[in-house]
């Protein structure tokens, strides 16, 4: 066994014969594990805060997204239909048509999306399993509304005498002044259900079939403004992208999930990284414990550690003797730490004590990367805690 590894954990384990010490370095330890705990605890809470953020926006998002690179509208024929169902690792895609509108509703507006869908759009989305009020139903003149804009209009669901009615802007140049009466076309919509997503998405949409919102925006039967993508298990995403980009001529940009909500990944990404730092930084004042408590039990032991100079044990055996302390000090107090910090956030996901609400649960992931990183934290902090104390070891010291 290498020897100051040796007098390094017989060190950890002796007390020393100043109780001050003794206190010193059980603060220290103590120290170390809470910085630990607390650190592993704020990462799984930011995870799982991104995780539960992240649910509500990807309600509407699929696999894979198709947008158009310039304008507005994309250009999708029948061969271009026969050519996507070829390719093996798309298990199914839908069309959609989406345009800023007006919603009048009883002498009450709001403005508002309309989002025109085929067939397809619900099992590729799986958005009609977010109907809280009514059903998912959009044929025949029926619509699902935002439960958001429902209840700033006061809208109700098969109200069929006093439907909502949809005010879209007529495509054309030239002042309004020059165009037809009415610069807008309209449409009453009977409202099917109403979804519930999130505040920013449940005061956006409303979600008609598709020939509907074609005819109401005036386009034709074959420009949409998106194409949805519900991927095969297994699928490898960038070669589909490819694949859907070359069908198309490399008119469009093909988007997963992340890259539909880059602002948000974004945001999320930069809070998790400042609190990170921020933390870390709390941490690295807490290790000055241990450069503190070494050098105390350099001080401690000086005599002992004359007596291995005095017998010829070199001068960098005895620095590492300290470095070697510092290190399994801040070690074994991580692995704990990281261990008390697992047993909360495990306690948390099975029993959900800590509530934001009566029925909702903080939410919190276990990730082993968080594990990883704190781990990493800590052994990159101790290391230079352990060598700017072990420093403090020289010739001026052992002879004096």
């Amino acid at each position: 066994m290498d020897f100051p590894f040796y007098i390094a954990k017989r060190y950890i384990r002796s007390k020393s014969s100043q109780n001050a010490v003794n206190i010193i370095n059980f603060i220290t330890f103590l120290v170390t594990v809470i910085g630990a705990a607390a650190l592993f605890i704020v990462l799984s809470g930011f995870a799982g805060l991104k995780d539960f953020s992240l649910t509500f926006s990807q309600s509407f998002d699929p696999d894979l997204k198709a947008l158009p690179i310039q304008g507005k509208f994309i250009e999708i024929h029948p061969e271009h239909e026969k050519q996507l169902a070829q390719i093996a690792d798309i298990a199914n895609f839908s069309k959609e048509l989406e345009e800023g509108v007006y919603f009048t509703f009883d002498e009450k507006g709001h403005p508002g999306y309309i989002k025109g869908v085929d067939s397809l759009f619900a099992p590729v989305v799986g958005v009609d399993t977010l109907v809280d009020y009514g059903q998912f139903k959009v044929k025949g003149g029926f619509g699902v509304l935002g439960w958001r804009i429902g209840m700033a209009l006061g809208a109700t669901i098969d109200n069929y005498r006093n439907p909502l009615t949809v005010l879209a802007p007529k495509p054309g140049k030239g002042s309004l002044s020059q165009g037809p009466k009415k610069p807008y076309n309209e449409q009453d919509i009977v409202l099917s259900g109403m979804y519930s997503v999130e505040q920013t998405l449940d005061f956006k949409y409303l979600i008609v079939d598709l020939p509907l919102a074609q005819a109401l925006l005036e386009k034709e039967p074959y420009e949409v403004s998106g194409i949805n993508f519900k991927l095969a298990p297994e699928a490898d995403e960038a070669v589909v992208k490819e694949k859907i980009a070359q069908v198309f001529d490399g008119t469009v940009q093909v988007k997963n999930r992340q890259e539909l909500n880059g602002t948000l990944h974004r945001m999320l990404n930069t809070e998790n990284i400042a609190t990170y730092l921020i933390f870390t930084l709390v941490l690295i004042i807490a290790l000055f414990n241990v450069v503190g408590a070494i050098i105390m039990m350099i001080l401690d032991k000086r005599k002992s550690v004359q007596t291995l100079f005095y017998l010829g044990t070199p001068l960098a055996q005895l620095r590492r003797i300290y470095f070697y302390q510092g290190i399994l000090v801040t070690a074994i107090g991580g692995l704990i730490g990281v261990l008390i910090g697992s047993l909360l956030i495990g306690s948390q996901l099975w029993w959900g004590w800590l509530k934001i609400s009566d029925v909702l649960a903080y939410p919190v992931a276990f990730k082993l990367a968080n594990v990883l990183l704190v781990l990493a934290t800590i052994m990159v902090l101790g290391f230079i805690a352990a060598k700017i104390a072990s420093s403090r070891i020289n010739r001026r010291l052992l002879q004096s």
